[in-house]
């Protein structure tokens, strides 16, 4: 993968260059290269596999280059990029792009400018704790190492399993079990360098991640269990998500359907970080708020939720494995207060939309508050350019994305408390296919529990629920509105094709509903 240095060099060269051009009024370069590399589990008892098998890598690098242009019909603002060119050559043609593509926008304030407060980073290539050069620098016999360390996981926890051996005892008759793994391993190798007009300076940085997902299943009893790990170092990979994958679908065997209802549940990590980012994060953007698209419309600094429920993201936290020093638009990351103590306290925002929204006449009436009251709230600290499967892509424009979201509760419960609190309920542990209805602003959703869920009696554990068997069908304000505890501790949770991460801790809630599926549908 190209170094540092190289996007460096580019970055300063296609600066350089733009900047001469007669017609441009100002310019921003952004350059990144990147690579994914990925090994895939798939192992099944009953039929012949491979077991590790399909490790692939991808990787990208180019240069994008957004710029204002002088024409006689006024100021006009372009797009272009280039891959895999990052010779001043490649900066032309890119430039190029964004000039033919130009438009007027009345929008349009400027390119990204620090404020008075701000200063570009002192040093280059200064790590965060999340980027490790044993990541950087592993090859393809490592990843495949990786997807074995995973499979000999799960393999040992099957056949150490008591529950299991009494049902087995052979080879044989492990095999007409049915048991089922799958899942991958996910490198990511991530480096940048921007510069612009009013931020001169190159600005670099590098970034690792390593994340793991495991499903298990065993076919004969009806179950399912899955697993997952984060981190930024390769020394923080240990294969155990396999592991907890195989004890959760040995802990889930013959699960029981339930009825339809309205129940108190405990949402587990999974559950409530994929709520949160499918159904709540899009209405806490900025620019959501411009479109008159967000749930919270004309609620700053009022109460939108629970007292207990706080939330906010921070790109720059220490030790966090998503943090970044500087956005993808220069500028610098940080802590954005969403929901505090209950109340809207903050929006993820870009630069184009934070300038937008303070010359919008009707600002006051979107917000609730005055935008230019407000500038901690909207401060730009979320101008990333996410690629699909994670890592910064050249080849798009910055828009408001969440780094590291955490939730905390007021009163930081244990999980035996939580379940004390739902009495007679259900755990939801894992969901997917999980989206908004009826609109964005309505908050409703729906999704499907497919697997580490129980049902819950007399504040504890009492059997397993039968995947796909239950929706939801709720809505995300009234989930934050009906709380009865937040768990304190928390757990480091991604979405598939993501790096966005969200610090989840189970979230015990009150009427929640769940509708059966029933069993002619349960398998299609």
């Amino acid at each position: 993968m190209l170094s540092v240095a190289d996007l460096r060099r580019a970055v300063k060269n296609a600066l350089a260059f733009a900047s001469s051009q007669s017609d441009v009024s100002e310019v921003e370069v952004f350059a990144s290269a990147g690579a994914n590399l990925t090994v895939r589990l798939n192992y099944t008892s009953h039929i012949p596999s491979n077991g590790v098998e399909e490790p692939k890598s991808t990787e990208g690098y180019g240069l994008g280059i957004r710029a204002t242009f002088r024409t006689p019909d006024g100021i006009k603002t372009g797009f272009g990029s280039e891959p895999t060119d990052l010779s001043v050559e490649g900066a032309g043609r890119a430039l190029n792009k964004a000039r033919a593509g130009a438009v007027a926008d009345a929008e349009f304030v400027s390119l990204p400018k620090l404020d008075s407060s701000q200063k570009p980073n002192s040093k280059d290539d200064t790590p965060l704790a999340n980027y490790d050069t044993a990541l950087m620098r592993i090859g393809g016999k490592g990843l495949v190492d990786a997807g074995w360390r995973m499979m000999d996981r799960a393999l040992d926890v099957f056949q150490s399993s008591e529950d299991l051996m009494g049902l087995a005892g052979s080879a044989e008759k492990m095999a007409e079990l049915g048991l089922i793994l799958g899942g991958d391993v996910v490198m990511l190798q991530d480096r940048m360098a921007i510069a612009s007009t009013h931020i001169p300076r190159v600005q670099t940085e590098q970034n690792t991640l390593v994340m793991s997902f495991a499903t298990a299943m065993i076919e004969s009893r009806s179950s399912k269990g899955s697993g997952w790990s984060v981190g930024s170092r390769l020394a923080d990979f240990t294969g155990e998500a396999a592991g907890e994958a195989a004890r959760n679908a040995i802990e889930s065997m013959d699960g029981r359907r339930i009825p339809s209802g309205d129940y108190n549940v405990v949402l587990g990590p999974q559950a409530v970080a994929e709520i949160l980012e499918w159904v709540l994060m899009p209405g806490l953007s900025l620019d959501m708020f411009y479109a008159g698209a967000s749930p919270f419309m004309g609620k700053l600094g009022q109460l939108v939720a629970s007292e207990d429920f706080n939330l906010y993201d921070d790109g720059a936290a220490p030790g966090l494995p998503s943090s970044k020093s500087i956005t993808d638009e220069g500028l610098p990351t940080g802590r954005t207060e969403l929901i505090q103590g209950g109340k809207l306290s903050g929006l993820l925002a870009d630069y184009y939309n934070h300038q937008r929204i303070l010359n919008d006449p009707k600002g006051r009436e979107k917000l609730g508050v005055t935008p230019a009251d407000a500038l901690r709230s909207i401060a730009p600290r979320n101008g990333f350019r996410p690629r699909n499967g994670g890592g910064r892509d050249f080849g798009s424009i910055p828009n408001a994305r969440s780094s590291n979201l955490v939730i905390e509760g007021g009163r930081g419960h244990s999980q035996e408390e939580l379940l004390r609190l739902v009495g007679d309920g259900v755990y939801i542990g894992r969901i997917w296919y999980t989206y908004p209805v009826n609109g964005t602003t309505s908050g409703d959703f729906s999704g499907t529990i497919i697997g580490d869920s129980y049902l819950i009696k007399d504040g504890r554990f009492a059997a397993p629920l039968k995947p796909n068997t239950v929706r939801m069908n709720d809505n995300a304000l009234r989930l934050i509105n009906n709380i009865l505890g937040i768990a304190a501790q928390r757990r480091a949770t991604v979405r598939w094709s993501s790096d966005q991460m969200t610090w989840a801790p189970e979230i015990a809630v009150s009427g929640f509903g769940l509708e059966e599926i029933s069993e002619y549908m349960e398998g299609v």
